[in-house]
């Protein structure tokens, strides 16, 4: 239980571009940072640009390049998950300028939230930790299978193993509670995880979904709001001799990354640096394929193939952005 794992890998990424949303704090700020020492250029997708900024000088200021190796670039685009709209234009900015993505890590995503929708409708942990996930990968997946080898990387949580897809209500209009939200929208992560792998499969990008475990993160800043107030002082008492700093929570996300390892694997969830068993309701593959259909349809990408589309030419729906 408090055995933490840590990626040993000594990978570098010179040449290579990342993206990782949700990076200007916690698990995504040190993933950022780590990638940075090891020579990717880091795109920082974050919906505050100013904090993102913050986290872009603390990163130059705590790094510095040794043994002749040289750092990367980090560069900060605007993702707001919230709005289809400002995925598309992320999306549209990343593809006019980055000839090649290498590696896409999925880490942002809001915790048992009060009840509330997106810009677009959609219940908000549902919509921000899975659709706006899957349309952000989806217009960018053309440029990752022309960058091969490739990674894309799902962070999850073991909260999944609570959670159900109410395929008929995704936005729990009927039976809303925070945690539910929560794991459905986990749950939603690996699923997609599975499906994404199953359709990439023999085409160089391999697939990743992991727990990162219970991290020191502002994750939990609706705590109050969503149940009562000091609720996130007592779970923060309780969970203390569990949790992991930002450092140790990173790891298994970077181990997914870059690790040499698990070039030969791919659709696998992970946790601690090792391959975990989800659950059951993780591994129906009916119900990944069932997520996939019905999460095109609601961000409107039904009548268009990632996976044959080309890369070099912007996909319809971006092109009036």
């Amino acid at each position: 239980m408090f055995a933490f794992g840590k990626c040993t890998s000594k990978a570098r990424l010179d040449g290579k571009t990342a993206i990782i949303t949700g990076s200007n704090s916690g698990i995504g700020k040190v993933t950022a940072k780590e990638f940075y020492r090891i020579g990717a250029r880091v795109i920082l997708a974050c919906r505050d640009l100013e904090k993102a900024q913050k986290a872009v000088e603390e990163i130059k200021e705590t790094v510095s390049a040794t043994d002749n190796q040289s750092l990367g670039e980090l560069i900060i685009k605007k993702l707001d998950l919230c709005s289809l709209r400002s995925i598309k234009q992320c999306a549209k900015e990343i593809l006019l300028t980055e000839k090649y993505i290498n590696i896409l890590v999925n880490n942002a995503g809001v915790m048992m939230c009060p009840k509330s929708k997106t810009e677009d409708g959609f219940e908000l942990q549902i919509g921000v930790n899975h659709l706006g996930h899957f349309l952000f990968t989806c217009l960018l997946l053309p440029r990752i299978l022309n960058s091969t080898p490739a990674r894309i990387v799902i962070v999850s949580s073991l909260a999944h193993k609570f959670g159900s897809i109410h395929f008929d209500d995704l936005n729990m209009e009927r039976c809303y509670t925070p945690i539910g939200a929560y794991a459905q929208s986990k749950l939603a992560n690996i699923l997609f995880n599975k499906e994404l792998a199953t359709r990439l499969k023999n085409r160089g990008v391999n697939v990743y979904s992991l727990h990162p475990g219970v991290v020191q993160t502002e994750l939990g800043r609706h705590l109050n709001s969503a149940f009562f107030p000091g609720v996130k002082y007592v779970v923060r008492m309780i969970l203390y001799p569990f949790t992991k700093t930002p450092e140790q929570g990173a790891q298994t996300t970077i181990y997914c990354s870059i690790d040499e390892n698990l070039v030969e694997e791919t659709g696998c969830y992970y946790s601690n640096c090792k391959k975990v068993t989800p659950s059951q309701n993780a591994n129906k593959e009916e119900d990944a394929k069932k997520l996939w259909d019905l999460s095109a349809k609601l961000v409107f990408l039904q009548d268009w193939d990632p996976f044959t589309a080309p890369s070099d030419i912007l996909p319809p729906m971006l092109q009036n952005i």
